[in-house]
């Protein structure tokens, strides 16, 4: 990739979706790019970002942006967390709550596995759960609201129990069953922009996207966290990431890592 067209593509993500394109990532986004170029008909990456450059359509623009950032993601990822959530946030929030309506909101959710790995303890306990998932990219969206994983994808966090309990196998896919489906609402949202509509969530899940944010969009972010999370409500990133540059709006729960709660200074601010 030209460096024109290589500044042109930081430029973007920084200023779309916050995410830090470093130097020593060029080779892996040119690697995630080829495929772009060879769906919209050009010859190379260059010729991709190239048009891009020249007549940006917001289409095209966002297919290559999509196709850089990271969508890593597993079933149970860490667990830990996941273990946390089932059984003490989930339970404790539950009951304080009118008809024990839990909202849950899944940020940066890629392929699904996440939310659906929400989804299921809330409904093995019966909790009056609602979960909306987010991300920016349209294809993962799509990939999440299907609910077909390949076998790879389910061995990574699943138990063979929760497997068969949740899942329909077809040849080599498996397909999440309907009502696992229809507990999770997937739409495409920035986190840069507003939270998701319908009031306050309970619980937000935000693991492992802030870290490959640059500083000044990790602390929108992390603004639009704090906004769109109840003041009883829990927070949950990657164990090995903070809130750094809000120390302010949020304090980690002791021994629980990557589990955060509003700090006193936040909770003054929402009075």
């Amino acid at each position: 990739m030209t460096p024109e067209n290589l500044h042109h593509l930081q430029s973007l993500l920084v200023s779309r979706t916050g995410y830090l394109l470093n130097a020593d990532r060029a080779h892996l986004a040119e690697h995630r790019l080829a495929p772009v170029a060879r769906r919209e008909g050009y010859a190379g990456v260059d010729a991709l970002m190239d048009a891009v450059r020249a007549e940006p359509p917001a289409a095209l623009a966002w297919s290559a942006m999509e196709a850089v950032l990271n969508p890593e993601t597993w079933f149970r990822r860490d667990r830990a967390p996941f273990t946390t959530f089932a059984r003490e946030v989930l339970p404790a929030i539950a009951g304080v709550r009118p008809q024990g309506r839990v909202r849950v909101w899944s940020a940066g959710c890629a392929a699904g596995q996440e939310a659906y790995s929400l989804a299921m303890p809330a409904l093995e306990d019966q909790t009056n759960v609602e979960i909306v998932a987010t991300d920016l990219s349209q294809r993962a969206l799509e990939k999440a609201r299907t609910g077909i994983f390949t076998q790879f994808e389910v061995q990574r966090g699943l138990s063979a129990r929760r497997l068969l309990d949740w899942f329909d196998q077809s040849e080599d896919m498996w397909e999440a069953k309907p009502r696992l489906r229809s507990a999770v609402a997937f739409s495409r949202a920035n986190l840069l922009d507003e939270p998701p509509p319908g009031g306050r969530f309970d619980v937000i899940f935000c693991r492992y996207v802030l870290g490959d944010m640059a500083p000044e969009r990790r602390a929108r972010a992390l603004d639009v966290l704090e906004q769109a999370l109840a003041d009883d409500g829990c927070l949950f990133l990657g164990l090995d990431e903070t809130a750094g540059e809000r120390p302010d709006s949020f304090r980690p729960v002791p021994g629980r890592p990557g589990v955060f709660v509003k700090s006193p200074a936040a909770l003054r601010r929402a009075a």
